[in-house]
């Protein structure tokens, strides 16, 4: 737990007794590889803090194919965003790429502690505007780079996802194919 604590202390100030109520909302949970988080109907949606091990969240198109949006290692925060904010099940999933330890707290505790921790609702701003700028950046890279420049960046920007994740993944990340990820690093 004490990754969580570092990470919140980081990012906010609190006091002994609020950080105790914050902690108290979360539970600890041993994920295996290829477990599916948050994924059915009237599951409960949380919000992951990953000490250990790697999430991914993905779309799954008509065809069947996935494509990631968002990887989440170790002293990171992870949910389906919009699942979370609304409650509810859409077309986002999320995924243990690998077997991982993580603290989850539900939506109705995290909203919870907006009203009783007042810095609460500072960490949840930073956490959206990490989701935004993250969100943004992706979507900047997909429109006006091609993909052996996105590659390039990705080793630059995050080069653990192409040491600790399989091709698969990676290609998914990148929105290229198996074949034209294995071009792109022979060159």
């Amino acid at each position: 737990m004490k990754q969580l604590i570092t990470y919140i202390q980081d990012r906010i100030d609190v006091t002994e007794e609020e950080l105790d109520l914050i902690l108290s909302f979360f539970t600890y949970e041993k994920v295996k590889k290829g477990e599916q988080l948050n994924a059915g109907i009237g599951q409960t949606q949380k919000l992951y803090f990953v000490c250990k091990g790697c999430l991914r969240i993905f779309y799954i198109n008509e065809a069947g194919q996935d494509a990631t949006r968002f990887f989440a290692f170790e002293n990171q925060f992870a949910t389906t965003l919009v699942n979370f904010i609304q409650g509810n099940s859409t077309d986002e999933y999320m995924q243990a790429l690998e077997e991982s330890d993580v603290y989850a707290i539900t939506h109705h505790h995290f909203y919870e502690l907006l009203d009783l921790v007042p810095q609460w609702e500072k960490f949840y701003r930073k956490y959206l505007e990490f989701a935004y700028i993250n969100n943004t950046s992706r979507l900047f890279a997909m429109v006006t780079m091609d993909a052996a420049t996105r590659y390039q960046d990705l080793l630059c920007q995050s080069p653990q996802i192409v040491r600790r994740l399989p091709n698969k993944i990676v290609a998914s990340y990148l929105g290229v194919s198996q074949e034209t990820l294995s071009r792109i690093k022979a060159k």
